[in-house]
C-alpha cells in the first residue's frame, strides 16, 4: 500500500473484521467478496474519486480486510433539477399561476417566484433547481460495510454470546480507519477502534494502527501475520517447492490444497518430514489421500513420478524446536498409514465378487432399494448399451456387478474418496480382466466439471448406465432437483452422460435408453412404478443440461433454441446439429433464409385448414412456385444422404441455394389466395420447405444480423 500525499487526494480506507478461525476452504471467496462488496458500496455512495483505482483484499484465518484508495470524506453536492408542468399549463391567459403550477411549487417546498423556466425541443417547462448537500463519509462508510457483510456467501451464520449479531465465526475486533481517523461504529456487536491483533500465539498484545496505510506492515513486522492471501499463497508455494528439492523431488501441489493450507496459517513455516518406506507398498492413491486430504500435507514425487517417503507440512508456528513439530506430524501420519496398510492387506483376502451380497445391507434409497438392487439394474442396462455399441457384453456385465463392491471394504470405509480406485486394485488382485478393473474406477467419472472421462469402452458403458439409473430412480421417487437443491448430484450425472456420449462419439438414442431403464425398474417387484411421464421429465431435464453445457462452451442462445426445438434424441446428434447451425448462421444467405422460415412458420401456424401431405405439381400455376418446387425436389435428393449420415453442415450449406427461389416465391405468389385448392397446395409446399430445414434445426429461431 502506498501513502498518498496529504491534500492532493482523499485519504485511503481500511476495514478489518477480526474473528475466530474462519473456514479455510471458503476463506479466499469470503475475502474477495467482502472487499468487492465494500468497494461497490462506496461507488454507489459516490465516495470514490477514482473508480478505476485498484483496491486490495486481505484474508487470513483470523481476519477479513480491505484497503481502498482515495475515499472522499464527504459526498459531492448534487445539483437537482425537477421538471414541472409546461408553461402553457402553468399560467392562464392573464399570466396568473394555475393550480398545477401552485401544486408543483408546494411539492418542492418553495414559492412560485422561486421556480425557473427551462426550454427544450418539446417546449418550455417550469423547473425547480436545488442543491442536495452530500453526506459525510463517516456516516456512509459503516452502511457500506454493513451491506457488504450481509451479502457475504455464508450458508449458515453463527451467533455467539448473548448478542444477536450473526457472522460466519464470532467477531472479536473491528477496524474502520479513514486515513488516520477511526470511524466509530458498532457492527456485529463490536465497537470499531484503531487496534488490530496479530498471530494468536506469537503476538499476545494488541497492535495500534496509526493510519490505514500501515496495516500490512504493522502485522508483518510486529504481529507475525502475512495478511495478503495471495502473497501468503505464493510464499507457501515457493517454500514448499524449495524444500522438496532437498530430497530431489517435486511436491504435488494442487490449487485446492494450496488454497486450503493458505487459509489455515497466518505465518507459514513449511517443514519436511518422512515416513517408513514400507508404506510405499500401499497404492499411491491411498498414501496421497492420507497426506493430502486428511492431513493437508504436500506429498512429494520423484523425477520418475513415484512417491517418495517424504511429505511437507506447513506449520502456523515458528517453533524453537522444529524437530519436535516434524516428529509430531510424522507420528500422526505413521498411525494413519499403518491403518491404511492393514486395510490394504486384509481387504485383499476377500474377493470383490464375495462382497457383492453385502451390498444388500447398504441402502441406496428408501424407495429404490439397496445398492445390490441398483447393481442389478445397472448390470442389465449395461448389457443393453454394450450390445448397441458393440462392446464386450460379458465384460460390461462383470464390471457392473463389481462396480460398487469396494464400498463395503475397510479401506473405502476409512477413505471414501477412494471408492472405485480401490475396486480397481482389488479387481486386478483377483485376476479380473483389465478392462473390468479399469471400468470399476472409471464408472464414477466424470466426478466434477472438467474431470477426465472413462477411457475404455467398458467404463463408458457402465458409467452411462449407472448415471441413467440414478436419474430415472430419483425422478421416479419424486426427488428431482429444484432450485439450487440437488442432493443426489443429478445435474452432474446428466452432464456426465452428455459428455461421455458426445466427447466419446457414442451415437446412442437417449430416449430409448431412458425407456429401457424405466422398463428395468418395472421388472423389479420391489421397485416403485416408473411412468412414461417420468421418462419424459428425465429426458427434458437432460436436454436442459445440454443447454447449460453448450452455453458454457460459448454457443448462442438462439442456436441452442433452434436445435432444442427439434428435440434430438441422441446427444451426439445434437452436437452435430448445433455445430452445423453455428456455421450456417455465418453464411451470407442465412439471414434471408431464417427470415423466410419465420414467415413460413407463422403462415402455417395461422392456418387451421388441413394441409395435404404431398405437393400436387400439376396445380402449381405460377412460375415462381414451379421454380421453388423444382429446386426443393432437387435439393431434397441431394441433402437426404447428408442428413441421414449426420453431416448437417454439408446439408445446410446446400440448402442456402434456396434463398433466391424462396425470395422469388414470396415476391410473386399469394399463398393465402381465395382458391382453396391453390392455397392448400402452396401451404403444402411451404411445409415441405420447413420440414427439410427441421431435419437439422428450426432456423426460424435464429436472430441473424445483417452482414
Amino acid at each position: 500500500m502506498t501513502t498518498r500525499a496529504a491534500g492532493k487526494t482523499p485519504p485511503n480506507l481500511l476495514v478489518e473484521i477480526g474473528t475466530e478461525e474462519l473456514p479455510p476452504k471458503a476463506l479466499s471467496q469470503l475475502g474477495r467478496t467482502f472487499a468487492d462488496g465494500c468497494r461497490q458500496g462506496l461507488m454507489e455512495a459516490n465516495l470514490l474519486d477514482d473508480t478505476d483505482a485498484p483496491h486490495r483484499w486481505f484474508a487470513s484465518p483470523r481476519r477479513l480486510a480491505v484497503w481502498i484508495p482515495a475515499v472522499r470524506s464527504k459526498q459531492r453536492d448534487q445539483r437537482i433539477e425537477r421538471r414541472g408542468p409546461s408553461i402553457s399549463a402553468a399560467f392562464d391567459d392573464d399570466g396568473q399561476p394555475t393550480k398545477a403550477a401552485m401544486g408543483f411549487a408546494r411539492s418542492c417546498g418553495v414559492g412560485i417566484e422561486q421556480l425557473h423556466r427551462a426550454q427544450d425541443a418539446k417546449g418550455e417547462w417550469l423547473v425547480h433547481r436545488s442543491v442536495q448537500r452530500g453526506d459525510n463519509a463517516s456516516k456512509l462508510i459503516p452502511q457500506c460495510v454493513e451491506q457488504a457483510i450481509k451479502q457475504l456467501p455464508i450458508p449458515k451464520r453463527m451467533r455467539w454470546g448473548d448478542g444477536t449479531a450473526e457472522f460466519v465465526r464470532p467477531v472479536h475486533w473491528l477496524v474502520i480507519m479513514h486515513g488516520r481517523s477511526v470511524i466509530k461504529v458498532n457492527l456485529l456487536s463490536v465497537d470499531s477502534g484503531a487496534y488490530t491483533r496479530g498471530h494468536r500465539f506469537h503476538c499476545q498484545h494488541r497492535l495500534r494502527l496509526t493510519s490505514a496505510d500501515h496495516y500490512e506492515k504493522v502485522l508483518a513486522d510486529s504481529g507475525f501475520v502475512i495478511p495478503d492471501f495471495d502473497n501468503r499463497r505464493r510464499i507457501i508455494q515457493q517454500k514448499v517447492q524449495t524444500l522438496a528439492k532437498r530430497v530431489d523431488g517435486t511436491p504435488l501441489i494442487d490449487d485446492a490444497l494450496l488454497d486450503e493450507v493458505t487459509g489455515l496459517v497466518e505465518w507459514p513455516i513449511p517443514i519436511l518430514g518422512e515416513f517408513d518406506k514400507i508404506f510405499l507398498k500401499v497404492p499411491q492413491e491411498v498414501l496421497v489421500s492420507s497426506m493430502r486430504d486428511h492431513q493437508k500435507y504436500f506429498p512429494i514425487k520423484s523425477n520418475r513420478g513415484r512417491l517418495l517417503p517424504n511429505f511437507i507440512t506447513v506449520s502456523n508456528i515458528k517453533s524453537r524446536t522444529p524437530k519436535r513439530v516434524r516428529e509430531g506430524n510424522e507420528r500422526v501420519l505413521r498411525a494413519r498409514l499403518a491403518d491404511a496398510r492393514f486395510f490394504w492387506e486384509t481387504d485383499r483376502n476377500t474377493p470383490l465378487e464375495s462382497r457383492v451380497d453385502a451390498l444388500k445391507e447398504v441402502l441406496f434409497h428408501n424407495k429404490l432399494g439397496s445398492l445390490f438392487d441398483k447393481t442389478s439394474r445397472v448390470r442389465m442396462l449395461s448389457a443393453s448399451i454394450a450390445e448397441l455399441l458393440g462392446v464386450n457384453v460379458d465384460q460390461c456385465e462383470r464390471a457392473a456387478l463389481l462396480a460398487k463392491a469396494d464400498l463395503v471394504t475397510d479401506m473405502v470405509g476409512e477413505f471414501p474418496e477412494l471408492q472405485g480406485t480401490m475396486g480397481k486394485y482389488y479387481a486386478s488382485h483377483d485376476g479380473e480382466h483389465k478392462s473390468v478393473a479399469a471400468a470399476i474406477e472409471e464408472h464414477y467419472r466424470p466426478r466434477f466439471a472438467g474431470d477426465l472421462l472413462p477411457s475404455g469402452g467398458v467404463g463408458q458403458v457402465v458409467a452411462t448406465a449407472d448415471k441413467l439409473d440414478s436419474l430415472m430412480g430419483i425422478f421416479a421417487a419424486g426427488e428431482e432437483p429444484s432450485g439450487d437443491k440437488d442432493p443426489f448430484g443429478l445435474r452432474r450425472a446428466a452432464l456426465g452422460i452428455l459428455r461421455i456420449l458426445i466427447e466419446k462419439k457414442l451415437d446412442l438414442d437417449l430416449l430409448r435408453l431412458l425407456e429401457e431403464s424405466a422398463q428395468i425398474f418395472r421388472s423389479q417387484p420391489q421397485s416403485i412404478t416408473v411412468s412414461d411421464k417420468v421418462v419424459t421429465r428425465v429426458f427434458g431435464f437432460v436436454l436442459e443440461r445440454t443447454r447449460a453445457l453448450y452455453n458454457a462452451a460459448g454457443f448462442a442462445v438462439d442456436e441452442l433454441n433452434a436445435v432444442i426445438s427439434t428435440r434430438p434424441v441422441s446427444p451426439l446428434d445434437f452436437d452435430r446439429r448445433l455445430r452445423a447451425v453455428a456455421k450456417f448462421r455465418k453464411l451470407p444467405q442465412a439471414e434471408n433464409l431464417a427470415a423466410a422460415n419465420k414467415r413460413i412458420r407463422n403462415i402455417l401456424r395461422k392456418s387451421s385448414e388441413p394441409i395435404p401431405g404431398q405437393v400436387d405439381q400439376t396445380a402449381l400455376t405460377e412460375t415462381a412456385e414451379q421454380q421453388l418446387f423444382r429446386a426443393l425436389e432437387r435439393l431434397t435428393k441431394e441433402v437426404s444422404g447428408y442428413f441421414r449420415d449426420g453431416e448437417y453442415d454439408q446439408g445446410l450449406k446446400k440448402l442456402v441455394s434456396l434463398k433466391d427461389p424462396v425470395d422469388y416465391f414470396f415476391d410473386e405468389v399469394l399463398v393465402m389466395t381465395d382458391d382453396a385448392s391453390l392455397r392448400q397446395n402452396r401451404l403444402a409446399l411451404l411445409r415441405q420447405i420447413q420440414e427439410l430445414f427441421l431435419q437439422t434445426a428450426d432456423i426460424s429461431k435464429l436472430q441473424v444480423d445483417a452482414g
